[in-house]
């Protein structure tokens, strides 16, 4: 179960209209920090966030697969997308006590440096060169709208004295 601040701060991203991935980013920020303090391991940065995109969607985040996912991926989604909707109507089952420790033993088997900054950002990097430019550029328009003008400001300052920091 996420944490309820977590949960939180995301229905706070979604009320101030942010995407889906950004809803999703608050839980996969969550499972790193549990990977961080000890609380279980990773194999990997990837497993990680698949991990907190998995606690996202069954959360009822719309997080949908990216269209070049394998066909593992697309089901596990299609999985906790079913399992947010059978929490919402009140008809879910609950994980069997012996699944739930098998899970919990297999990632406390693991080690905690999927979730340090050299492994996270080795992984950002791989999935920002996927990434094509129109992409990008849609993201950048979305967040500037998002922003609003008191937050394009505080960004247009902050860019002005690095700009400045970086010339002298």
């Amino acid at each position: 179960m996420p944490e309820k601040k977590t949960t939180a701060r995301a229905a706070r991203d979604k009320r101030e209209g942010k995407s889906a991935s950004t809803q999703a980013g608050e839980y996969v920020r969550e499972e790193i920090e549990h990977v961080r303090e000890g609380k279980h391991g990773a194999r990997s940065a990837k497993q990680a966030i698949a991990i907190g995109l998995s606690k996202a969607r069954r959360d009822g985040v719309k997080a949908r697969p990216s269209k070049t996912a394998s066909k593992a991926t697309k089901k596990k989604a299609a999985q906790d997308t079913a399992a947010a909707r059978k929490r919402s109507s009140g008809t879910a089952t609950k994980k069997s006590a012996a699944r739930k420790r098998a899970t919990t033993k297999a990632l406390k088997r693991e080690g905690t440096a999927a979730a340090s900054k050299k492994a996270l950002s080795t992984q950002a990097r791989k999935s920002a060169a996927k990434r094509t430019s129109a992409s990008k550029s849609t993201a950048a328009k979305k967040a500037a709208h998002t922003k609003g003008a008191a937050g394009r400001s505080a960004a247009a300052k902050k860019a002005a004295k690095t700009r400045a920091r970086k010339a002298s």
